[in-house]
């Protein structure tokens, strides 16, 4: 997700990384955050109980308060939890943002693991994104687990190594807009099934469209039919493997974009899981 438009000047490809991880085990917080972070609205099915690894991450007291203060609406405990990222992890993270996420998964897969940080170039006139990268490559001087990668939108979902996660949030409607190429949808999804190992999950957040939006929403109100990101993401082979409503809210009336203050905060949101299939999978 994007802010308003604004002019800024063009960065250099970006590379670096490292993390200090966080494995104290905090079982007896996690159940007072899920509380805490509950949210109206029910969901596809239980929330699964989060591992000590995302739960230390969450609670981890070097966490920016910009980050801390968004956790009631983003809710990364029970969103991480569905997502499965673990501790060794290979995960991208794109259209990273602020790096809200990347901390995040930086602590979640630890040295063990890598993060790669994605900013495509086209979201890089928002002075929001600017402001973001340079809070990104901040972090990355202390964390040598993760890397910062800018360029064109399918240049940067290409990676040294195969990958166990491919996380979009938020972004996932901006690629068809003309800002941004539009980008290849198509090609786009290929690109994400040939970054992931065999079984490797691909998770989309993103502001739900009413049914029937004509196909300018995704410009119009940063939104985006499900329906039409599952056939999209489909098409590319991967297999859908769930989702959750964590970030629902069904008293959205989709009217309005996620900056409107009658909404901003709120929005309906889906996340879906999908699948690249391995050797268990049959045919």
């Amino acid at each position: 997700m994007i802010m308003p438009r604004g002019r800024a000047a063009g960065l250099n490809t970006l590379a670096g990384a490292p993390s200090g991880t966080n494995s104290r085990d905090c079982r007896a917080l996690a159940v007072l955050l899920l509380g805490a972070l509950a949210m109206t609205g029910s969901q596809a099915a239980p929330v699964a109980e989060p591992t000590p690894a995302v739960t230390a991450a969450v609670a981890d007291r070097s966490r920016p308060a910009s980050d801390t203060a968004r956790d009631s609406n983003r809710k990364p405990l029970e969103v991480l939890t569905f997502a499965g990222v673990k501790p060794g992890d290979r995960v991208a993270d794109y259209a990273a943002g602020s790096g809200y996420f990347t901390r995040l998964f930086s602590d979640i897969v630890g040295l063990s693991g890598r993060v790669y940080c994605s900013v495509p170039s086209g979201l890089y006139q928002y002075p929001n994104i600017v402001k973001g990268t340079a809070e990104i490559e901040a972090f990355i001087a202390g964390h040598p687990n993760t890397s910062l990668f800018f360029g064109e939108p399918l240049q940067v979902a290409r990676y040294p190594e195969k990958l166990d996660l491919f996380w979009i949030s938020q972004n996932y409607h901006d690629l068809k807009d003309s800002f941004m190429g539009p980008v290849d949808m198509a090609a786009f999804n290929r690109a994400v099934f040939a970054a992931l190992k065999p079984g490797g999950l691909y998770i989309v957040i993103d502001h739900v469209a009413a049914p029937g939006s004509p196909a300018n929403v995704t410009d119009t109100l940063h939104r985006i039919e499900p329906a039409v990101v599952r056939h999209e993401v489909e098409a590319a082979g991967f297999r859908f493997a769930g989702e959750s409503r964590v970030l629902a809210n069904p008293a959205d009336p989709h009217t309005a974009g996620p900056f409107n203050p009658s909404i901003q905060g709120r929005t309906d949101q889906f996340i879906y899981k999908f699948r690249k299939p391995d050797r268990t999978d049959r045919p």
